[in-house]
Parts: structure tokens; C-alpha cells; sequence
């Protein structure tokens, strides 16, 4: 004979929002008897892993959001919240990656360091860093926030953050900002810094145009360009402008194809191990004008445009 559930009658009705996250395997905190997995974990996981397309969207600076997740190794941006911080945290500061992956650091004066680079457990990263960032306006000073599975209805980055706050992302050579007072590090700290330091590719952000990262590779330089257009219009255009042998950033360099990430495309050019950042901001700038009047023409792709743009779908790959 099967077992007997437990009998809930007479209990008040909840609903899910009102149940808090628990492990899989323990008991459903609204009393039904059975393991959260099979009751309401059941929607929960399914909010939580249902993937966010575009995580990012609506957020000041899009674009450099997808760069700073998945191109650029150093970086930190200041960030302005919609509620004002408590008096015990001076500012919030997010950051590409920290030490050992934490998903945020409150530094022992308050400051957070949030980090961006993490894997998450969910499909939505903007919910996911909401809910890191909430925790770590409460932790303890000098303390890591350790990661966790956010809750489905838990606030996104989109209502936490100011959104005319300006997103001006400053590049590092190095990680030096994940401590105070770097250049006195020592032991272990300082083999940690050393360590990161010599991964990191070196990345430059344009100024002329946004969201456009030069990098520096062994065999030759790379141009990644995060772009918010959609997507098959901006294909159409990058092809009318590679069929016209207009598509370069100069002598020597090639638009070799694109990737998407987090709902964006990003066209890549190479670039000879000679060509800087700076040699190709004026480029990078009369390359936009040309594609904007590109995304602008409606006509049909000619056969030569057609081909084209195959060659580009066939090179381009999803990050995310």
C-alpha cells in the first residue's frame, strides 16, 4: 500500500513567493511533507534556470555589461544605485573577476567589490548579481559573499540600479584594485596578484566608439566590438560593406567573422601585431559612419552581399 502523504487540511494557503529557498532535499517549507525538490522547487527551478537571453538589457552601457563579462580580464566600473547606500558603505564598485571567484567583496572600510566573471546558478545574471549585491550590502566587513542560488522572484540588477547612472568602465593592466594598497603587498597576496597578472591579455577600450575593445594577442592584435543592433540587420549590413571591400579597419586588417553574447553580436576584426589602440580610433570611427548608413538601406542583398554574409555566419559562434 503507498504511503500516506501528511495531511495539510487546515492549513493556510501560501504561495510560492512566500516559501523561501531551501536544499533540494530537505523538507518543503510549507509544510506539505514532501522534499522541496518536489514541491515547490519544482517552479523554482524552473524560473532559475530558464535562460535570460539579453541578461543586460535596459542597463546604461549594455554592451560594455557583455565586454566586461566576457572579454576584457581587468576592469572596474563605479555604480550608482537607485536607493541610497547605507552610511557603512561608501560606494559599490564592480569588477571583472575578484580573488579566488568570490561573487563579491566587502573590503574591511565597506567598499563592495562585485564581481562579474562568476558562473551563476540560473539562467538570469542579472538576478543572480542582484542577489549578490543585496547580500553584500549587509555582510560583514573584511568578509567574501559566498555564492547561492538566488531566489526566482528576487529583484535583477534593473531594479537595484540607478538607471541614469552613467557606466564608465576603467581598464587595468593588471588586478591590482582587488587590494587597497597593492604596491606593499607581500607573501601570499602579492604571488596571487603576480599569478592573475600574467594571464591577463592586454585590453584597451576605444573612446570614439562604444563598446569597442582592442587586444593584444602573441601572433596579432584583435579589434572586438560589442554591438546593439539586431541581429540580422546588422548582418545584412556588415555584408553590404564586406562585399563592398569596405569593411576593414585599415591596411592589413579584416573583419574575420563575429560571435553572439548575451543576446549581442560581436564582430572581430585582426589587426597586424603592429597596429595600437590608437592607430585605430579614427578607423574604428569612419567604420561606424559606413555601417550606419549600412543598417539604413532596406534593399535586397545583391549575390555578391549573400555570399558575404554566408562567409560571416558560417565563422560565427554563441558565447552565451
Amino acid at each position: 500500500m503507498a504511503k500516506k502523504r501528511p495531511q495539510t487540511k487546515g492549513k493556510p494557503q501560501v504561495t510560492s513567493g512566500e516559501i523561501p529557498v531551501v536544499g533540494a532535499r530537505e523538507p518543503c517549507p510549507c509544510g506539505s511533507g514532501r522534499r522541496y525538490k518536489a514541491c515547490h522547487g519544482r517552479e523554482a527551478a524552473h524560473a532559475v534556470t530558464e535562460l535570460v537571453q539579453r541578461p543586460f538589457e535596459g542597463l546604461p552601457g549594455e554592451g560594455d555589461w557583455v565586454a566586461l563579462r566576457e572579454l576584457v580580464p581587468a576592469a572596474t566600473v563605479e555604480l550608482s544605485l537607485k536607493e541610497k547606500l547605507p552610511e557603512d558603505v561608501p560606494s559599490v564598485t564592480l569588477a571583472t573577476v575578484l580573488p579566488m571567484a568570490w561573487p563579491a567583496l566587502r573590503r574591511d572600510d565597506g567598499t563592495i567589490l562585485l564581481g562579474l566573471q562568476n558562473d551563476t546558478s540560473s539562467g538570469d545574471i542579472s538576478r543572480d548579481l542582484a542577489d549578490t549585491l543585496q547580500r553584500a550590502l549587509t555582510a560583514e566587513p573584511g568578509s567574501p559573499v559566498q555564492a547561492r542560488r538566488a531566489p526566482a522572484d528576487g529583484p535583477r540588477l534593473q531594479d537595484l540600479l540607478d538607471p541614469d547612472g552613467a557606466f564608465e568602465p576603467v581598464v587595468h593592466t593588471g588586478f591590482e584594485f582587488w587590494v587597497p594598497d597593492s604596491e606593499n603587498a607581500s607573501g601570499e597576496v602579492a604571488a596571487s596578484l603576480e599569478r592573475a597578472n600574467a594571464a591577463a591579455i592586454p585590453t584597451v577600450k576605444l573612446t570614439g566608439v562604444d563598446s569597442a575593445y582592442w587586444c593584444e594577442t602573441p601572433e596579432k592584435n584583435h579589434l572586438r566590438w560589442v554591438m546593439p543592433h539586431p541581429e540580422e540587420k546588422l548582418l545584412d549590413a556588415l555584408a553590404r560593406l564586406h562585399a563592398a571591400g569596405t569593411s576593414s579597419l585599415g591596411e592589413g586588417t579584416r573583419l574575420v567573422g563575429s560571435f553572439r553574447a548575451h543576446g549581442l553580436t560581436v564582430p572581430v576584426w585582426d589587426l597586424p601585431s603592429s597596429v595600437t589602440a590608437e592607430d585605430v580610433e579614427k578607423p574604428a570611427a569612419e567604420f561606424a559612419e559606413r555601417l550606419t548608413a549600412a543598417l539604413a538601406t532596406d534593399a535586397p542583398l545583391t549575390a555578391d552581399e549573400r555570399r558575404a554574409r554566408g562567409g560571416l555566419t558560417n565563422r560565427q559562434v554563441t558565447l552565451s
